[in-house]
């Protein structure tokens, strides 16, 4: 069992995206505010693109399931999609406010 310790942002929103054929990006209505997400693939690889501009199956950062993907301010949470490289993928998303906790 791998032991995994976070520290940083307090996460209190999450959701489960499925990435197929085209282009997916972060729910608005679920970050909101915040800008920090973590971000786990889950199923099958995906790209990804951090500049607004939609990926390809063939054009962007390859994240194969196990792979983290963390942002850390809101433009990074707005510009941030994805695309499934062959089979339909999900990725599972938690979203966080800098922690307050001493």
């Amino acid at each position: 069992m791998q032991t995994v310790a976070l520290q940083g942002p307090t996460y209190d929103a999450y959701e489960s995206i499925s990435v197929s054929s085209t282009a997916v990006i972060l729910t608005v209505a679920t970050y909101g505010a915040r800008p920090h997400a973590f971000i786990t693939v889950e199923t099958a690889p995906i790209r990804f693109r951090l500049d607004g501009t939609a990926p390809t199956a063939s054009e962007g950062h390859l994240a194969d399931p196990g792979d983290i993907i963390h942002l850390h301010n809101h433009d990074q949470l707005e510009d941030f999609q994805a695309i499934r490289t062959s089979s339909d993928a999900v990725i599972k998303c938690a979203y966080g406010n800098v922690s307050k906790r001493t």
